[in-house]
């Protein structure tokens, strides 16, 4: 019997071969929002791991929308360009059936900061630093205080979204993420801890999540029906008073009516007083509940690096597909090493065979007896 984790699946107009997916992962090292050789090294080793789908990092719908300097951007045409150049690349070399995709965001309050190995935290006034928006002039933490947004330049970020979808669609990405997790800009407007606004993006859950929902449905009818659409939610702020679950689950209904095909369930990010049970899997229940009572297709992630974990997790019925992070940077071969651990065939590039029964021997032969 073929692993769960290596069984098809249609999510969308996407018809992908196992249910693997490389999440989204800050890289910052672009050039005024553009991909650089790093970018096409660092896209190039995912394309070649075998997961089928790989989500690129958060990206700026404006320059404003970039966390740092470095962070990537769909904004102008030296973007497009570049990241078309870099996806051509990347597909060279990837096996049949791999799907690369790209999050689109906006990080609201929690822009204009520095890289985080350069320090993190916030651009001084010698550091070339941004106005930051958000729904209300509340920063995170002590950072710069936000410029509240008001009707015109929501409207404004709504028609950058839909911008950088179609500049996505130009440069040939397969489907396009739109970012409402960790503590930026559409996770700033669900949270009842950084939404104070007294208009209709503010109070009830309806209202909070209306910006979200414009958003999604915009880039939506944006993208033709070939290109897929899907959503990352923060399930909760881990905050007392904050955004919980049981909202998140009216959220992922009304994301899933706007056109998301899934949701890709993360947590936290939205303010710095937040207790986080960080143990393997903690996210997973919530991608369930998700997946059970907004009946939309969920991707779960978080600490997930166990092959057998990250199978039982499909197998169980948690969660549609798994999104791996730290552990691709950490094993860009994850991906061959969970097919050796669960006896399924390894879809390896034809220059890389050779290693093979390498790979195999590392796993062990305990490991087919306890996925059998």
């Amino acid at each position: 019997m073929t692993a769960a984790l290596f069984t098809p699946v249609t999510v969308g107009s996407l018809t992908l071969p196992n249910r693997i997916a490389v999440a989204p992962m800050c890289q910052y090292s672009a050039d005024d929002g553009s991909a650089t050789d790093w970018h096409l090294a660092h896209w190039m080793s995912m394309a070649m791991s075998g997961a089928a789908m790989i989500t690129i990092e958060a990206t700026g719908v404006e320059r404003r929308g970039r966390i740092t300097h470095g962070c990537f951007g769909m904004y102008s045409d030296d973007n497009e360009a570049a990241a078309q150049r870099t996806l051509l690349a990347a597909r060279r070399v990837a096996p049949p059936g791999t799907h690369f995709g790209i999050q689109l965001a906006h990080a609201g309050r929690k822009a204009s900061t520095h890289i985080p190995w350069q320090g993190g935290g916030t651009l001084g006034r010698h550091d070339d630093p941004w106005e930051t928006v958000a729904p209300s002039a509340i920063p995170y933490a002590d950072w710069h205080v936000p410029t509240a947004l008001d009707q015109g330049r929501i409207e404004r970020v709504t028609a950058a979204f839909v911008a950088a979808a179609q500049r996505s669609v130009r440069a040939g990405f397969d489907f396009v993420e739109v970012h409402g997790a960790h503590g930026y800009l559409l996770h700033e407007f669900l949270s009842p801890l950084s939404n104070q606004r007294g208009d209709h993006y503010g109070g009830s859950l309806d209202n909070r999540m209306r910006f979200i929902v414009e958003v999604s449905r915009a880039v939506r009818a944006a993208l033709p029906a070939h290109v897929m659409m899907g959503a990352r939610l923060s399930a909760t702020d881990w905050v007392d008073g904050g955004f919980t679950i049981d909202e998140a689950v009216e959220v992922a209904r009304a994301l899933k009516d706007a056109g998301a095909a899934y949701i890709c369930v993360s947590s936290g990010g939205l303010h710095p007083a937040q207790k986080m049970n960080l143990v393997p899997s903690y996210q997973v229940p919530f991608a369930e509940r998700i997946r059970r009572e907004a009946g939309v297709m969920t991707r779960a992630v978080g600490l997930i690096d166990d092959p057998h974990v990250a199978n039982s997790i499909i197998a169980d019925g948690k969660a549609d597909m798994v999104a791996l992070a730290r552990a691709m940077l950490a094993d860009p071969r994850w991906p061959w090493r969970a097919a050796a651990a669960l006896g399924a065939p390894l879809h390896h590039v034809s220059q890389y065979a050779r290693s093979a029964p390498l790979i195999t021997k590392w796993v062990g032969p305990q490991a087919h007896a306890t996925a059998a």
